[in-house]
């Protein structure tokens, strides 16, 4: 087993025009602002890109994008996961990996399976799959807590399960999972203002959502946590600890897209259920990055 993902990688949101259309220009300008500004890796059609209001056409012209502009520089994680195992590993069968270091695969959601079930959910999952996996347990979403003593039966079992992307905003169980882990397995932070304390006690760094639209310093940041330079990390957890908490406030991609445009990245437009950020918000948002 070995984690290949290690420090900063973020999950890209999907630019989406007016009229709601896929903006494939502002998504080449920010996954280049990305890569040229240090992240490790990028992480396409999780959560932050609106994965269940972008079609599967949708999703397809999405990887070409990111795919061409990348041009080899950073590893590419790709987004397949859900409750219905087997539409799951159809989709790994029916996807070219090829281009992919690894997948990003969400704990089921709304099923609410016991740990045995997740447990075989991954398993099969596994099995199928041709590239490493990183599991994705965020409980405020799924409804269920994939538990680490699930997390590291499945690491034990299946060398191509190599990491968890663990955000459950739960400081006890980051730090059993680390305790715990199988060595060579990756704990890696999905909630952004826990990942430097996680980095530091020995996780693998993040998946996160303000690093992209502030990738310089957040991945100094997440580097010195990885160096055990507490004092200096902290100095810059702390100059980012606002806006991180400003973005989440109301729903995630709405906020990490209001930062985009007050950036002039891409629009602030998110696809129902979802709306904009209000405005109270953004204007919170543009005065904190004022002061940075």
């Amino acid at each position: 087993m070995n984690n290949p993902f290690v420090g900063t990688g973020i999950a890209i949101v999907t630019p989406f025009k007016k009229d709601l259309s896929v903006d494939h220009e502002a998504l080449e300008n920010i996954v280049e602002h990305n890569i040229k500004n240090g992240v490790d890796y990028i992480v396409i059609s999780g959560t932050t890109g609106e994965s269940v209001t972008v079609t599967k056409t949708e999703k397809q012209e999405i990887i070409k994008t990111i795919s061409k502009v990348n041009n080899g520089r950073v590893p590419l994680v790709l987004g397949i996961g859900g409750n219905n195992t087997a539409a799951v590993i159809e989709e790994i069968k029916t996807t070219d990996l090829s281009g992919f270091e690894g997948i990003l695969s969400v704990s089921p959601y709304y099923s609410k399976p016991t740990q045995e079930g997740i447990y075989q959910h991954f398993k099969a999952i596994a099995e199928a799959c041709p590239v490493s996996i990183i599991l994705y347990n965020v409980p405020g979403r799924t409804a269920s807590n994939m538990l680490p003593e699930t997390i590291f039966r499945l690491a034990n079992d299946f060398d191509n399960i190599v990491a968890v992307k663990e955000a459950g905003n739960n400081v006890g169980q980051y730090l059993q999972l680390i305790k715990g882990k199988p060595e060579g397995f990756g704990i890696i932070s999905g909630d952004d203002d826990l990942v430097l304390g996680v980095t530091l006690a020995g996780g693998a760094g993040v998946i996160s959502v303000i690093a992209q639209a502030l990738p310089a310093d957040f991945s100094k940041m997440i580097q010195l946590g990885l160096e055990g330079k507490a004092k200096e990390a902290y100095a810059i957890h702390y100059k980012l600890m606002d806006v991180t908490s400003l973005i989440f406030s109301e729903n995630n991609p709405a906020g990490i897209k209001a930062v985009f445009e007050a950036l002039n990245l891409c629009d602030a437009t998110v696809r129902l259920p979802l709306v904009q950020a209000t405005s109270d918000l953004k204007s919170k948002i543009k005065a904190a990055l004022e002061k940075l």
